[in-house]
């Protein structure tokens, strides 16, 4: 038998490992993982093949999820920083109160509609289906790379609604299930959430106190800062599910956005750590419970089933996304993409398949009193036992093909639609991933630039990657190389080896083959140099940029030093003029709409060539190169401004 404990562990051990294969699988591919885990899960759960059925974890797949949740959460959670969150605060706020509340009412509306269900019923399903979650958010945002405000935007959208998802299902499900304790939904609403909030604090704050003041060790001090961090994700879970029901997911994204903010000194050890081990509890989790599924119960929903995709994913979804942006710097495009992307996961997954086994226990706890019965009161108990049955076939159904449907289309299909819609910003490449390309790089993607290193040396690829950088491993000299990693959609190319002859190539690809508006190459001859610029390339000498910086030192120090430090507290950022409302203004009048600390410092023309310092009284053009120089926070703001972002 599938479920015996001789073949329980060989049979984890084998999930695990079709999930990390799912994993290789969709990022070679550039597809969500989820798409794979979904698909491994009903193929080995099938009943012919006898590998996974309801009995094979027995009680404990309940406990299982809940603490593979809590990992999860977490970090989704603890990468969320309240800096990127102001990239888009208005539309994130509104996403998360009401479009979830849109989301809540038009869903259970669909389903009403669809079914004729009970309300109890059709807002349960409602509740579950807000959550969109970073387990499939996350995946697609790696293979669709869009700008910060919407990566934020969806990112933030799907933790919050993950956990306000959770605790209101929970609560309607005492609605729906007979057996369940009476109690005020706001009041039952509000002791799970502040549950979640207190616990979730206490427990970051604790985690924070170990990591900054207490010796953990020398030589083991990271390890021991992962360990202590998963096993506090672990127990701020299990102690508010403890106190109260579901309160459990509360505490794990409080626990870790609160900790994900803090400044403690383990930050990257844990960020790397928490990453590996959620991808398998993530790949374990989903494969799990999509072999529960007997995929009859989504042939049983049918049409209506399918009216309920449609709705959630065709009119609810894009309603509420063009309901929150309204007034705010989203382009239409972004706010359709927006749209699109809202695939369900594993809260609405996890979470309808236990109510759905808490309903058919219920049943067979009812058929066995009325066995037991006679008359009118057995006839009673078959009939409330046969409508429990019937609306958990619809719950796990509806949820199910909700989650089928979006994380196949909308997962599979999301950079085929960015690509169409234009979200993905235009990227900008760096050949060479030594130590000039990712010190570069990191000044670049602090700066927000969409930064993809090219790199043959394996182990620098694999150093690149660990340092978070997208690296395409290949020749930099190879045209199908330079398209993979986006030369088609380049605004910049940077040739960075140290070797002139490569750097050389590079330039004329990208210029000739792919027709990159701005190509600079590094010049590490600086007899080269005239070769370099022969070809129209932008070139910088090794020589020169060290004597530079030397002469700078020497006449400009202070300059030189804010200089250094510049995308830390200061900035000067070049920027396009598209914004129509300062067109035909002059710096004078655009002066004050500029934030407080920034201002412009150089303007060019046309060819964007040469620049120049502007009078109070030049009229700034469309097109116009406008370099603005000022605190770090004040010129992003003022960039937004200018390119009327």
């Amino acid at each position: 038998m599938a479920g015996s404990s001789q073949l329980l562990i060989p049979l984890v051990a084998g999930i695990i490992g079709l999930g990390v294969l799912a994993q290789v699988l969709a990022a070679r591919l550039r597809v969500p993982s989820i798409i794979f885990y979904l698909l491994v899960g009903v193929l080995i759960g099938q009943p012919g093949l006898g590998l996974v059925n309801s009995e094979t974890f027995g009680g404990a797949l309940s406990a299982i999820v809940g603490l593979a949740v809590a990992i999860i959460v977490f970090e989704g959670a603890y990468h969320l920083r309240f800096e990127r969150i102001r990239e888009a605060p208005t539309a994130t706020f509104r996403l998360v109160t009401l479009g979830a509340a849109i989301a809540l009412v038009g869903t259970a509306g669909a389903v009403k509609l669809a079914f004729g269900v009970d309300w109890n019923l059709a807002f349960l399903i409602g509740a579950l289906l807000v959550a969109t979650g970073p387990t499939v958010i996350t995946p697609i945002l790696n293979v669709v790379p869009v700008r910060d405000r919407v990566a934020t935007a969806l990112e933030t959208e799907g933790i919050v609604n993950d956990v306000t998802a959770a605790i209101i299902a929970v609560v309607v499900f005492e609605t729906v299930n007979p057996g369940a304790t009476s109690e005020g939904l706001l009041q039952a609403f509000a002791l799970r959430l502040g549950t979640g909030l207190l616990v979730g604090l206490v427990v970051a704050g604790l985690l924070y106190y170990l990591l900054q003041y207490i010796d953990l060790s020398p030589g083991d001090a990271p390890r021991n800062a992962r360990l202590l961090v998963l096993a506090g994700a672990l127990v701020a879970y299990a102690a508010a599910n403890t106190i109260a029901t579901e309160a459990g997911v509360a505490a794990a994204a409080t626990a870790g956005i609160a900790l994900g903010n803090a400044d403690h000194p383990y930050e990257e050890d844990v960020e790397s750590f928490k990453g590996d081990i959620t991808l398998l509890v993530l790949s374990f989790v989903f494969i799990a419970l999509a072999a529960q599924l007997d995929l009859a119960a989504l042939r049983r929903v049918g049409i209506p089933g399918l009216v309920v995709v449609f709705a959630v994913a065709l009119v609810i979804r894009p309603l509420l996304v063009f309901v929150s942006t309204v007034g705010d710097k989203f382009t239409t495009n972004e706010k359709l993409f927006v749209s699109f992307v809202g695939p369900r996961g594993i809260i609405p997954a996890s979470v309808a398949t236990l109510f759905a086994v808490e309903l058919n226990n219920v049943a067979s706890e009812l058929r066995t009193e009325a066995a037991n019965a006679s008359g009118d009161e057995a006839t009673r108990l078959l009939a409330e036992a046969a409508t429990l049955t019937s609306q958990a076939e619809i719950l796990l159904g509806t949820v199910f093909l909700v989650i089928f449907a979006t994380a196949l289309f909308e997962g599979g299909l999301a950079r085929y639609i960015a690509e169409k819609l234009d979200v993905i910003p235009m990227r900008l490449i760096i050949v060479g991933g030594g130590k000039v390309g990712r010190a570069l790089a990191e000044r670049l993607e602090d700066r927000g630039e969409n930064v993809v290193i090219i790199e043959q040396d394996e182990q620098v690829v694999e150093r690149g990657r660990n340092a978070g950088y997208t690296v395409e491993i290949g020749d930099g000299t190879d045209t199908d190389v330079l398209r993979s990693a986006g030369a088609e959609n380049a605004k910049t190319v940077i040739a960075a080896t140290g070797d002139d002859d490569v750097n050389l190539l590079v330039s004329q690809l990208a210029s000739s083959k792919f027709g990159v508006d701005r190509v600079i190459a590094r010049a590490n001859n600086p007899d080269n140099v005239e070769a370099f610029e022969d070809l129209g390339v932008r070139t910088i000498s090794s020589a020169m940029a060290t004597a530079w910086a030397i002469d700078n030192q020497i006449e400009r120090p202070a300059i030189a030093h804010w200089m250094t430090d510049v995308g830390r507290v200061g900035d000067v950022q070049e920027v396009a003029v598209t914004n129509p409302d300062l067109v035909g203004k002059s710096v004078r009048e655009i002066g004050p709409m500029l934030p407080e600390a920034c201002l412009i410092a150089l303007v060019s023309g046309e060819d964007h060539t040469t620049a120049e310092v502007p009078t109070a009284d030049y009229v700034v053009k469309e097109g116009d190169m406008v370099t603005l120089l000022g605190r770090r926070e004040s010129v992003r703001e003022g960039m937004q401004l200018v390119d009327g972002g």
